[in-house]
């Protein structure tokens, strides 16, 4: 009888079990297979979108679509260019400089869709384009696309998924 128990309790926790989170670090591995780079990425919880490190940021029209064309600003980045539908135009709020008591103010940044592997987990999300070369981390993976991964952040660890294997 106590088996029966034991078995039936176990079959009632699955299922809450089979809806917790993936728990990752503060900073992750992602590869971004069509760019063809594997990047350290903060996760940050308090920024919507991701933000991926680029240059040379061009809007165009190709077949009466908007897209956008652009150079990774990054170290290990060859002058290569990427093209890519445009999704949409996001406005980002800048961060407010220290002292500053002026209204924030905000910016126009192209976004596009893109692939991210974490650890064998592959999504696509809406990334906007920034020069980001002046952070240390030239992917930054916000809020919704935390969500999309059904993850969570434990801020207190550091690359806790294995290499991008997607």
């Amino acid at each position: 009888m106590k088996t029966v128990l034991a078995l039936l309790a176990a079959a009632i926790a699955l299922p809450a079990m089979a809806n917790q989170p993936t728990l990752y670090g503060r900073y992750e591995y992602i590869q971004l297979p069509q760019i063809g780079h594997t990047l350290k990425a903060k996760m940050d919880t308090g920024a919507m979108t991701a933000s991926l490190s680029a240059r040379d940021i061009e809007q165009f029209q190709r077949d009466g679509e908007d897209w956008v064309r652009f150079r990774l600003a990054i170290d290990e980045a060859d002058d290569q260019v990427f093209e890519k539908p445009l999704a949409r135009v996001s406005e980002i709020k800048n961060r407010a400089e220290e002292g500053s008591d002026d209204a924030p103010s905000y910016s126009a940044r192209p976004v596009v869709n893109m692939d991210i592997c974490l650890g064998e987990e592959k999504r696509t999300i809406e990334v906007n384009l920034t020069d980001r070369s002046h952070f240390d981390y030239p992917l930054l993976i916000g809020s919704s696309a935390i969500r999309k991964l059904d993850a969570a952040i434990d801020p207190s660890n550091r690359y806790t998924a294995e290499q991008p294997q997607c």
